[in-house]
């Protein structure tokens, strides 16, 4: 299997309605001169699968000294940069693996590190339909925390399960072995993609 470009990765998000967070690749320091803070940057390419294990993602930057710093430091792991806007709300991952028998499967879970410790997933075969969908997000053990615990506001579960029925809409359509959209950030108002990778 090979990853998919980044460019023709984003193309596929917009043609089936996935937001994705505002983003713009960076070629040097004067990108930092005229832009909103905080700010993420992180590095893309087809040779890194997980960011995080290189160092790839810096969140948080609040000014452009650390914009600049941290520029130089992702530089030295690739020379592609992707400059992307700060977003909040809480992490969930949605993914997709074709199987041999049952073809294309999504699955849900939360994000960031809670998807690998807590294994707290759910799963359907494509086609996920909006039903199906509301389903899954309320199925995991952990939907508490997105209801909204200890006075915070619970997720937009409409947005994020529209999100759902898209990316199986996408899976059905296209031949792409996996998707790994981690993180989607979701709060009360949208569901937003702020890292994707298509596995063809």
């Amino acid at each position: 299997m090979k990853q998919l470009e980044f460019k023709k990765s984003l193309k596929l998000l917009k043609k089936y309605d996935i937001n994705f967070v505002a983003s713009c690749v960076i070629k040097d320091e004067s990108a930092f001169n005229k832009v909103k803070y905080p700010l993420v940057l992180k590095v893309f390419s087809g040779k890194i699968i997980h960011k995080s294990d290189v160092g790839g993602v810096i969140v948080g930057i609040k000014d452009k000294e650390e914009a600049v710093k941290a520029f130089k430091k992702l530089k030295k792991a690739s020379k592609n940069i992707l400059m992307q806007k700060m977003v909040s709300g809480k992490e969930v991952i949605i993914g997709m693996k074709r199987d041999g028998q049952f073809g294309p499967v999504v699955m849900f879970g939360l994000g960031g590190i809670f998807v690998e410790v807590m294994k707290d997933i759910s799963f359907r075969v494509c086609p996920v339909t909006k039903r199906n969908a509301v389903e899954m997000i309320k199925e995991i053990k952990s939907y508490k925390i997105l209801e909204g615990i200890r006075g915070e506001k619970g997720i937009n579960i409409n947005a994020l399960a529209d999100l759902i029925v898209n990316v199986s809409k996408l899976s059905l359509k296209n031949d792409v072995n996996e998707i790994d959209l981690n993180p989607v950030i979701v709060d009360d108002k949208k569901a937003v993609v702020v890292d994707v990778r298509f596995m063809a």
